[in-house]
């Protein structure tokens, strides 16, 4: 058995059950979730999903390279075609799973503890009924930087996917379809 033969069908399994999972995920799950849940389950939902969703993307990325058509990873150093929405996918997923995933997290965990800080210093201070409320500095300083963060890692989401649906559209476009 050629290494060809062997890795065509691997590549394909690979790729379309790690675009498969980036397409349900982003827009499916997240979609659904948000819709359905109160705040503070969908809160909890994602912080115990995503990293689980970044090391899987970055395990079948890394799956999905290996098992490149014809020679595997070394199909990469002879196209730039080839190589560039790899490293796209790469870097994009690697700062997801390493740097914007973990500190959106940690954010996401730090606004939770804010609002019951902010609970409690509500109740022991007395206000008039006629103030507005408004979050607390730091609560502030909290969404902002949750924001920035959290946008940060939904567009590094969407290039790997985009960098992906060019690798699938390349791919797509060389294969040939007949059966045997």
């Amino acid at each position: 058995m050629e290494l060809h033969s062997f890795l065509a069908p691997l590549h394909l399994l690979s790729f379309s059950t790690l675009l498969g999972t980036q397409l349900y995920q982003t827009f499916v799950v997240t979609k659904i979730a948000h819709v359905s849940l109160p705040r503070s389950a969908f809160t909890t939902l994602q912080k115990r999903l995503f990293p689980i969703y970044f090391r899987g993307q970055s395990l079948l990325l890394l799956l999905t390279i290996a098992t490149i058509p014809s020679r595997g990873p070394l199909t990469l150093i002879a196209s730039k075609a080839v190589w560039i929405p790899f490293a796209i996918a790469g870097l994009t997923a690697t700062l997801n799973l390493l740097v914007y995933g973990p500190r959106t997290r940690r954010i996401m965990i730090e606004r939770i503890h804010q609002e019951t800080r902010d609970a409690l210093q509500k109740q022991t201070e007395e206000e008039d009924d006629d103030d507005v409320e408004s979050p607390s500095l730091e609560m502030q300083r909290l969404n902002r930087s949750f924001s920035r963060n959290h946008a940060m890692s939904i567009h590094l989401n969407l290039l790997t996917i985009g960098a992906l649906l060019w690798w699938g559209w390349k791919l797509a476009s060389n294969l040939n379809l007949e059966l045997k």
